[in-house]
């Protein structure tokens, strides 16, 4: 009859426990409103942002720039870079933390064995009748405990735990988009280190050839030889610029060297120069932001994280119940051991309820509501951050377009002012002072507008970073 009412109370308690009662706030996503479009998106003047490429594989978002062998060290740097791989373990840690605190759900079951030679005092109150003083004991024990979850304390931590989960699901998605942003970004400014480069050699040849006219003159009494020496001057400097180039380039290939998870020792990137204009981004609208950004998913999942442990601190202010039960065989002869005279068991419930903590459950309950409303505001303050990066590099873009525009014109107006120069000069109309100042003033022109073409591309990838690459929420693992 006892053992009837204990398993009676057992399946009570259960189902009580699996009722879903939890205490604590229910979560809800603090509310963030985004503007309905973004300020810079195409609206002022002629300038007009990407057209949808719906047809572009998302995840692969470096692909618009087309060129296969970023696409191969984009792949590299994601299965080899090894800050992607600690993001990784991380993640995994956050999930076996959810399976720990799942099992915390299901009794424990333990089972042992032990086996002991025992003295007893011959002087000893309670002797052995016989008079024997050592025996031999066998015991296997099975033990079986419970602690139903009747306030929801555990489902809380799970809750908890998962949220937490999925932030570091999050946190990787975002540190793969940052360092493949970051690939992206270097391998953009070494093709625009090459154009440049290519510009200053095609520049060299034309100084070589202009030094060469002095030295002409020079011969033929028409030139004095402070304008060989001037003109010596001018070649070398380019050529030392060109050297400075490759300085510059060697150290963007040993970051993406690191980068894809090799050493630095011999990698290399063949040499092409950068082309063409920026690639077309679909921006979509200020509000698919929230769900597009993996730094924003994991802020918003870090609340929903805090925000259950608050019910984790408020299960404590209630009772917890133990159900327990133990039994085995115990035996001095291990010929008896499994014989029913040798069995032993004890069950029953407990109860246990905190009266007096001197404010501890109060100080935990308010930590808790505190940690939620640091989370919150940081999710906020992500928010922000991440519409102010849309429009910094839509404002980028359209800056730098202009600025495109207007620095062509003036390069065309350098070239013509140093033919013309280059022309009196040969006439001896012009001193060759005049031609040199006029070829400065070209090359400055030529390698500002080089320099516009990388970042104008560059100023692309990082608003394809600010948009959140081809990531989504959906991607995240479910509860």
């Amino acid at each position: 009859m006892k053992t009837r009412s204990l398993a009676l109370t057992g399946v009570f308690l259960g189902a009580l426990a699996l009722s879903g009662c939890k205490v604590g706030p229910n979560y809800k996503v603090p509310a963030m409103p985004a503007p309905p479009a973004y300020s810079d998106n195409g609206h002022n003047g002629d300038w007009a942002t990407a057209k949808p490429a719906d047809g572009v594989d998302r995840g692969m978002w470096w692909a618009v720039f087309q060129d296969p062998e970023l696409n191969k060290l984009e792949q590299r740097c994601a299965t080899a870079n090894q800050n992607i791989a600690a993001a990784l373990h991380a993640y995994e840690q956050a999930h076996d933390l959810v399976r720990e605190n799942k099992a915390a759900l299901y009794p424990t079951v333990s089972l042992g064995a032990g086996v002991s030679r025992n003295g007893v005092s011959s002087n000893a109150p309670l002797r052995p009748v016989n008079g024997a003083t050592s025996y031999w004991d066998f015991l296997i024990p099975l033990t079986i405990s419970w602690e139903p979850d009747l306030w929801g304390g555990v489902r809380r931590q799970i809750e908890s735990s998962a949220a937490n989960a999925q932030a570091t699901s999050a946190d990787l998605a975002n540190t793969q988009l940052s360092l493949q942003g970051l690939l992206a970004v270097t391998f953009i400014q070494v093709r625009g280190i090459d154009l440049q480069a290519q510009l200053l050699r095609s520049t060299i040849d034309a100084f070589t050839q202009a030094l060469q006219l002095t030295e002409d003159r020079l011969k033929g009494g028409l030139s004095s030889d402070s304008d060989v020496q001037q003109a010596k001057a001018q070649l070398e400097e380019t050529r030392a610029q060109l050297i400075d180039l490759e300085v510059q380039r060697e150290q963007f290939e040993h970051a993406i060297a690191v980068l894809i998870g090799e050493p630095a020792t011999g990698f290399h990137i063949a040499e092409r120069p950068i082309v063409g204009d920026p690639p077309s981004i679909p921006t979509g609208i200020p509000s698919e932001l929230l769900e597009r950004r993996p730094d924003i998913a994991a802020a918003e999942r870090r609340v929903a994280s805090a925000n259950a442990l608050i019910g984790v601190a408020k299960s404590a202010y209630y009772p917890s119940v133990f159900l327990g039960a133990s039994g085995g065989v115990q035996s001095t002869s291990i010929g008896n051991i499994f014989t029913a005279n040798s069995a032993q068991w004890n069950a029953g419930p407990s109860v246990n309820e905190v009266i007096f903590d001197a404010g501890r459950r109060r100080a935990q309950m308010d930590f808790a509501i505190a940690q939620r409303e640091q989370a919150t505001a940081l999710y906020r303050e992500q928010v922000l951050s991440a519409f102010r990066d849309v429009e910094d590099q839509l404002s980028a873009l359209r800056v730098l377009q202009q600025e495109a525009v207007v620095q062509g014109r003036a390069v065309d107006a350098a070239k013509l002012s140093t033919e013309l120069s280059t022309l009196r000069y040969k006439r001896g109309l012009a001193p060759y002072l005049e031609v040199l100042t006029n070829q400065t003033i070209e090359l400055n022109d030529e390698r500002l507008a080089a320099s516009l073409v990388s970042r104008r591309i560059v100023a692309s990838a990082q608003l394809q970073m600010a948009l959140g690459g081809g990531w989504s929420s959906t991607q995240l693992p479910p509860n």
